[in-house]
């Protein structure tokens, strides 16, 4: 059964629109607000953008190189970003530390890959754009901080969160004053979020057909209790999954979904 986490990447039109604005935001090598409400994909769309995905299990079991590596070493010379989560009231040490750590690394992959690792000693900054996701975690120290390198240096800063961050940081000035786009990442709607769903009908052997009633209760169902966030899409599905699983079901339908949803606390997305 997939978890919420097994589901396949679906590049949305939130997703792109988040490449587009990342993709400014290090060009311009200015500071970017990404916020939207919890669920809908931020996390997972900075994370792609950054290529963790290829890249996470590298950084942070750090040890003796395979060929296989190699793509890694590609994936993140493309993106040239560190993607970070601060830990819940992690000292300002802590932060540093460990963007110093990641972005040393990195350095020595890309230079891997664009110069076969020549520079054994004194290696470039090659990151572009640092990615701070949760940014509701960092304290006071923390924003002062990463305000004064992006000052000192040559790279872009996103932070992502949720609705409100931008009021949080307009009470820090001098960082505020720097911000120079904001991207309000938004729910699957309409024609998208049939789009998705239908994949998600695909996953469980299943067609959706728009001019079938039944699909079209269940694809109402599922639209009324999620409002197109896309975590808790993918754990009703696994939740529907393993219900057409126990009782050998072959249709997804309402009442299907109506007994997913009755497994899951709403809210705790």
């Amino acid at each position: 059964m997939p978890t919420t986490r097994s589901w396949p990447f679906i590049a949305t039109k939130e997703h792109r629109r988040f490449i587009e604005f990342a993709d400014t935001v290090k060009r311009d090598r200015t500071i970017g607000l990404c916020y939207g409400p919890a669920g809908i994909g931020k996390t997972l769309s900075a994370s792609r953008y950054a290529r963790w995905d290829k890249a996470e299990q590298l950084l942070r079991n750090w040890g003796p190189r395979e060929e296989t590596d190699r793509d890694v070493y590609a994936a993140l010379s493309r993106s040239r970003t560190v993607f970070y989560t601060p830990a819940v009231a992690s000292p300002l040490r802590e932060l540093r530390d460990d963007l110093t750590l990641l972005t040393s690394r990195i350095n020595i992959c890309i230079d891997q890959h664009v110069h076969g690792g020549i520079h054994a000693h004194d290696l470039p900054d090659y990151v572009e754009l640092l990615v701070i996701d949760e940014s509701e975690r960092l304290s006071a120290n923390a924003i002062e901080h990463l305000r004064d390198q992006f000052d000192r240096g040559t790279h872009g800063v996103l932070f992502i969160g949720m609705p409100g961050i931008e009021k949080t940081f307009s009470r820090y000035p001098q960082l505020y004053s720097r911000i120079g786009f904001a991207h309000h990442y938004r729910p699957l709607t309409g024609e998208e979020l049939s789009f998705v769903l239908t994949r998600h009908w695909r996953k469980l052997g299943a067609e959706l057909d728009d001019d079938d009633f039944t699909d079209a209760q269940a694809v109402a169902a599922v639209g009324r209790i999620t409002s197109g966030n896309f975590r808790l899409l993918q754990r009703l599905f696994a939740q529907i999954q393993r219900i057409m699983k126990i009782n050998d079901l072959h249709t997804i339908t309402a009442d299907v979904v109506e007994t997913a949803r009755s497994t899951l606390v709403i809210g705790a997305t």
